[in-house]
């Protein structure tokens, strides 16, 4: 495949650890000049001090996502060091799953939820806009998730931000089409990430593998204690069960490794053995 990435400047939210420190790696060994933003200043700087050591051209700047003014530095000082902002990935989220019945223990975690996901993907665009609209091109990626397919239990708020995140990306290449490239990226579940400690209810996840709910809870089990039998870990076996988040990360550096003129915009990423039914 041809590299399309190389010198294009990327930006990054989430960038100190899960799939946002995957990326920035994947990004900047492809060439990629890559600007990073976490909210916890230890974790974003251990990633980009490392890439910045192997030789990669890379920056970062300590961001909330949830505060707009903050988002708009972010986008100024990328383009104060590049000079343009080509691609603008919309990753920093959190997953506060949670029944209804849990809502005074949740109450802080959803509104947490509303500020980052859908605030914050808000903010990236109205962030990133105008610069690309002036630059003639430019590829916002928004990070959703299968949980806005359809409403499950113990998932209303999450997947209420992640629907809220298709409605904001589809608008935005309605009224951008021909100028703006726009993604949406819908991960299914992956188990090996930091999103699982924000979840409120451990319960709120079994709805999603519907009538699998039995068999999922065993291999879970077994995917805790390190039995699962070796084709459910094998990403290269159609039983492969869970993925890793390298996976999701690999399929975003594919989506933005496109050529101008070429867009996914919707991409759908799972285990092939999944047990999820969304």
């Amino acid at each position: 495949m041809r590299n399309y990435l190389q010198d294009r400047v990327v930006v990054i939210t989430g960038a100190g650890n899960g799939f946002g420190r995957l990326m920035a790696q994947m990004a900047a060994e492809f060439g990629a000049r890559v600007v990073g933003a976490d909210i916890n200043a230890a974790l974003l700087a251990e990633t980009f001090d490392a890439l910045d050591a192997a030789g990669h051209t890379v920056a970062y700047q300590q961001t909330d996502v949830s505060d707009l003014t903050q988002m708009q530095s972010l986008a100024a000082f990328a383009v104060e060091r590049f000079g343009s902002i080509d691609v603008m990935i919309n990753n920093a989220g959190v997953m506060p799953l949670a029944f209804f019945a849990d809502h005074v223990r949740a109450a802080d975690a959803w509104s947490k939820a509303i500020d980052i996901n859908i605030k914050g993907v808000l903010n990236g665009i109205s962030a990133v806009h105008d610069q690309m609209i002036a630059q003639g091109r430019g590829h916002v990626v928004n990070i959703s998730s299968t949980y806005s397919n359809f409403p499950t239990e113990g998932a209303a708020v999450y997947a209420a931000t992640k629907t809220a995140v298709n409605t904001i990306s589809e608008s935005l290449r309605v009224e951008t089409q021909g100028k703006i490239k726009v993604t949406i990226v819908r991960p299914t579940g992956v188990i090996a990430t930091g999103l699982g400690s924000t979840i409120v209810n451990p319960r709120g996840a079994a709805a999603i593998s519907g009538h699998h709910a039995r068999s999922f809870v065993g291999n879970f089990a077994k995917y805790a204690e390190g039995t699962l039998p070796p084709e459910m870990t094998d990403r290269d076996n159609p039983r492969y069960w869970a993925l890793a988040p390298e996976d999701i990360a690999e399929q975003v550096i594919y989506v933005i490794n496109q050529p101008w003129g070429v867009t996914i915009s919707d991409i759908t990423v799972r285990a092939t053995g999944e047990e999820y039914i969304l």
